[in-house]
């Protein structure tokens, strides 16, 4: 829990001022798309777990769903591991679901819960691992790409479109936290999903921009992006990135959203 994360970002923070030191790591929270989920999350580095037919969700099984472990690969070339929730009572021919996020978590955690609830109400539901993550293949581990991302949600609703029990014409998708923008971004062009919903506490491109609540100034904003150059010029001679000390622990005083991440991911329930 207290090992500190890699990232771009890591020397050079503790050159700042207090108050710019809090905007950067605003920035760098929604920044982790970049430079890793492991930043935010406190993810271990690890390769790609065996996939399990135990049931090992943070969340009670239902029997209402049937349940499958089941395997696909994206454009890229990248294995993904999924869980595929089937109603009991179902038919040929039924809507299907492709749920994703949040950011840097695994299918055994909120996708999945989201997952096998929809399907309780009467939909073909996938959760799954997106490419470096978890039981789905890829190296190096716990990162994030948009591009790859964005073609994970598409290979999901591949598997789905040949499943027989769905109705192709009948796909959505659901994206959660920083997934809400991969699933945006895959509805943009791939005009085979039919709906999608998203839980998104906030628009990640305008914090990238602007900090948390547009507290970045432009000033502050120039000094992080000289000071991530010049860390990746550091990490370039030293052959690997530098460490970033973590900053969801809590010291008292923090964000309401740092205390919401700190609430779920640093605590025994995310696992």
């Amino acid at each position: 829990m207290n090992e500190p994360h890699r990232s771009g970002l890591a020397a050079g923070s503790r050159d700042l001022p207090d108050a710019g030191r809090r905007n950067l790591l605003k920035l760098t929270g929604a920044g982790v798309v970049a430079f890793g989920a492991g930043l935010l999350f406190n993810i271990p580095n690890a390769k790609a777990q065996n996939m399990s037919d135990e049931w090992d969700k943070t969340f009670p099984r239902s029997e209402k769903v049937d349940h499958e472990k089941v395997s696909f690969t994206n454009r890229y070339g990248i294995t993904l591991s999924g869980d595929l929730y089937l109603p009991k009572d179902r038919t040929d021919a039924m809507p299907a679901l492709a749920v994703g996020g949040p950011f840097g978590a695994v299918k055994e955690q909120s996708s999945g819960l989201y997952a096998q609830t929809m399907a309780e109400r009467g939909f073909v539901t996938l959760a799954f691992d997106p490419s470096y993550t978890g039981e789905s293949g890829g190296e190096p581990r716990n990162i994030a790409s948009p591009d790859i991302n964005t073609e994970d949600v598409m290979a999901a609703v591949d598997l789905l479109g040949l499943h027989g029990s769905v109705d192709r014409e009948r796909i959505g998708l659901i994206g959660i936290c920083g997934w809400g923008g991969m699933a945006l971004s895959a509805v943009a062009v791939d005009k085979r999903v039919k709906a999608i919903a998203v839980s998104t506490m906030y628009d990640m491109t305008r914090v990238m921009s602007n900090g948390y609540d547009d507290s970045m100034t432009p000033e502050q904003r120039a000094l992080a992006l000289e000071q991530i150059s010049r860390q990746r010029r550091e990490d370039a001679a030293n052959g690997a990135p530098a460490w970033q000390p973590p900053y969801n622990e809590l010291k008292g005083g923090e964000a309401q959203f740092l205390v919401d991440y700190h609430d779920y991911y640093m605590t025994p329930r995310r696992t």
